[in-house]
């Protein structure tokens, strides 16, 4: 996966309040959840603030990272793990990432990339990409920037399945039933097949009025 560097300050005061006094100055609230857990067993979280300026290259963005933090001088290795933005205004308002390392295998979506023209398509068809990540499971620096699929091979109604896939060093997260792509029937596919059939139709009767009628 590619690689990005922000920073941030750790935050002391929490709340409501605290949070939006940071967004007024450019910050937008963030968390770190790592390995550390409370006395209930739930994840304890790392507060810190860094600026929109340097969270819009990671969050505009169709590419996904790994992102080094650097926290007053700390590093700290992590993924994206969720965005929140308002409602109205769509202003990115919190972010959450979880912590990573080389031993631990994380999973994360990864973008689907298709590649080649299918045979479907040069009859006329239409590709539909029905799903634009699979959920894989490995180390991170394991994680590929892209799932490549070949899709020359595929013809006019059918389709490509997770299960159908497989890649290197990665398990698969997303269900074997889910589709992929698959290739739609147009107009000009039908019309097309059409003809064809028609054309073959003619050649078949044009054979049996030129044969030789039996005596």
């Amino acid at each position: 996966m590619k690689e990005i560097t922000i920073s941030g300050q750790k935050r002391t005061v929490l709340g409501k309040k605290a949070s939006k006094a940071l967004r007024k100055e450019g910050l937008v609230p963030c968390n770190i959840y790592g390995e550390a857990k409370d006395e209930n067993g739930k994840p304890v979280a790392l507060a810190f603030a860094s600026p929109m300026s340097e969270l819009r290259k990671l969050v505009y963005t169709p590419h996904i990272y790994v992102v080094n933090i650097n926290l007053d001088g700390e590093s700290h290795t992590a993924i994206l793990k969720e965005l929140q933005f308002h409602p109205v205004t769509d202003a990115l308002l919190h972010v959450d990432f979880y912590e990573v390392n080389d031993q631990k295998p994380i999973t994360i979506g990864v973008p689907v990339k298709l590649n080649g023209l299918a045979q479907g398509v040069r009859d006329g068809g239409r590709m539909n990409l029905s799903i634009r990540k699979i959920d894989v499971t490995a180390p991170y620096q394991n994680i590929p920037e892209h799932l490549d699929i070949d899709v020359t091979s595929l013809r006019l109604g059918k389709s490509i399945k997770v299960g159908d896939l497989s890649f290197e060093g990665l398990e698969l997260a997303t269900p074997k039933e889910v589709v992929v792509c698959s290739v739609k029937m147009t107009r000009q596919a039908v019309d097309t097949t059409a003809t064809d059939e028609d054309a073959a139709a003619d050649t078949d009767a044009a054979a049996t009025d030129d044969a030789p009628a039996a005596e």
